[in-house]
């Protein structure tokens, strides 16, 4: 959608798409951008959930760099700054198998003769994976047993993972739990310039995107917020919260790999996808991205679900006519 030569910063992009979600899938329609005349991405993501709209869902935005807008986060905007000294190009590729009816877009940039020195390449990866519990359990809260603590964080969900010098500047969380348990005591930990050891470990979820207690209500900030919230019991179902770190930006010489738990030392199946921004030294190559089959959203677990699970546990403790389901 852009081919622009020579040196210059893109400062706005707006894309709409049609059909909407549900008919066509922003989860398999990916945005790619190459700078420098690199034949390798530096941005790589499903193009809802880069510009804050998961699991081909809809829903109204609002940060200070990214947006997706009435109606009903159909217009969706990016305001980073994407510096290039060689070029720049944006591609999207149509992985739905289905007809894109409508494309609408808008590239803005600045033409420059020369970047200021030390200029920075915008960098952004989508990751997903489906967290595995404990061989012990999911053991949260130490409701169903001991909870051990994590040393090192090895089994950590990564979210970034680069080699170079750069600053991190934000993140676009996208968690559904299938079980009602509280989905956010995973410790984000931070691993800078090679350390073996995080010399950053925060102290749980909702305090790393800024909030506290466990929320589950929609907020926006222009840093951060939560934008799609579950409606089920406890925090069953789809979360979706971003920070951004405009004014406190992760800085790293050599290397970062930002890592979080997935619950308490990694007790939580959790289906978890994010999207992370940052800008290096120069453009490099990211990890591989995750396939359309891991990509794929997995769906809610319902009344019928919690029904079948009440009938295994009457008969796990003898079907006694008047269980009630606390005992």
């Amino acid at each position: 959608i852009a081919e622009i030569k020579g040196v210059g910063v893109i400062n706005h992009i707006w894309v709409t798409i049609a059909p909407p979600p549900g008919e066509l899938s922003r989860n398999d329609i990916i945005i790619r951008m190459y700078w420098d005349g690199n034949d390798y991405p530096s941005v790589e993501s499903p193009i809802g959930p880069f510009f804050g709209q998961g699991w081909d869902e809809r829903y109204n935005y609002a940060s200070l760099p990214l947006s997706a807008g009435p109606e009903n986060g159909t217009g969706m905007s990016s305001y980073f700054a994407m510096p290039f000294g060689k070029g720049a190009r944006i591609e999207i590729e149509n992985q739905t198998g289905k007809t894109i009816n409508a494309f609408y877009f808008y590239v803005d940039y600045l033409e420059m003769t020369k970047l200021p020195e030390g200029t920075g390449r915008f960098h952004a990866w989508y990751n997903h994976s489906l967290t595995e519990a404990l061989p012990e359990g999911e053991t949260e809260w130490s409701l169903t047993g001991p909870q051990q603590p994590n040393k090192k964080g090895d089994r950590n969900y990564c979210f970034i993972d680069t080699k170079g010098k750069g600053h991190f500047v934000g993140i676009n969380y996208y968690v559904h739990s299938p079980t009602p348990m509280w989905y956010g005591e995973g410790d984000d930990m931070w691993f800078i310039d090679g350390e073996k050891t995080p010399s950053l470990i925060g102290t749980g979820t909702e305090d790393f995107f800024n909030t506290s207690w466990c929320p589950k209500e929609p907020f926006s900030h222009p840093y951060f917020g939560y934008p799609r919230v579950n409606n089920d019991i406890g925090w069953l179902g789809r979360t979706h919260v971003y920070r951004f770190f405009i004014n406190d930006p992760i800085f790293f010489e050599t290397a970062v790999k930002g890592t979080i738990e997935t619950g308490h030392n990694n007790n939580l199946t959790l289906d978890l996808a994010t999207v992370a921004y940052w800008y290096q030294e120069s453009a490099v190559m990211l990890p591989p991205a995750p396939t359309q089959e891991m990509r794929k959203p997995k769906p809610f677990i319902n009344h019928m679900d919690m029904h079948r699970w009440r009938d295994a546990w009457r008969k796990a403790k003898g079907n006694d006519p008047q269980l009630w389901g606390n005992e």
